[in-house]
């Protein structure tokens, strides 16, 4: 096992059988960092993986399933303007909504994800707001919104890795 991390580097995240929430459970615990999550295209799974997690009462603050164009506007504070110029599965409607979920729940880390077959995902942090733009599709919709909310999760994981440094 030591041999394969040892090659893969960072893109292993257990070499104990844990799985990818639990540890990002257990790296926002040992930080003593929270996180809030804003989900449209994965639909609460992200918060569904995070919250089954025994203990993680004590990282996890909000959830908000921000599907339509209102309930971002409205709830995270997401710029018509950006919706409008970008459209709501574009990496700035993700920065927006990641920003506008750490400000609502007073988390350390927020992770938005908005998109179809081709999601952003929005990482805020303390030190700024970053976003990616995937291009995934398993033409299968639950397959989909399951390596999506892996993918924010492990977006998450590395972020948590670089402030141990």
């Amino acid at each position: 096992c030591s041999w394969i991390v040892a090659r893969i580097g960072d893109c292993a995240f257990s070499d104990n059988g844990a799985s990818l929430p639990e540890v990002v459970g257990r790296l926002l615990l040992s930080q003593k960092e929270t996180i809030a999550v804003a989900e449209s295209c994965t639909g609460g799974l992200v918060a569904h993986l995070l919250t089954s997690i025994p203990g993680s009462s004590g990282y996890f603050l909000f959830s908000g399933v921000t599907y339509s164009n209102n309930s971002k506007m409205n709830v995270l504070g997401v710029s018509e303007d950006t919706i409008f110029a970008n459209g709501a599965v574009s990496q700035e409607v993700a920065r927006e909504m990641a920003l506008g979920t750490r400000k609502v729940a007073g988390s350390t880390y927020a992770v938005a994800t908005t998109g179809i077959a081709g999601p952003c995902i929005g990482l805020a942090a303390p030190d700024g707001v970053e976003s990616i733009t995937l291009e995934l599709s398993f033409g299968d919709r639950g397959m989909n919104k399951r390596v999506f909310a892996f993918c924010a999760l492990d977006m998450l994981r590395r972020k948590l890795l670089q402030g141990r440094k």
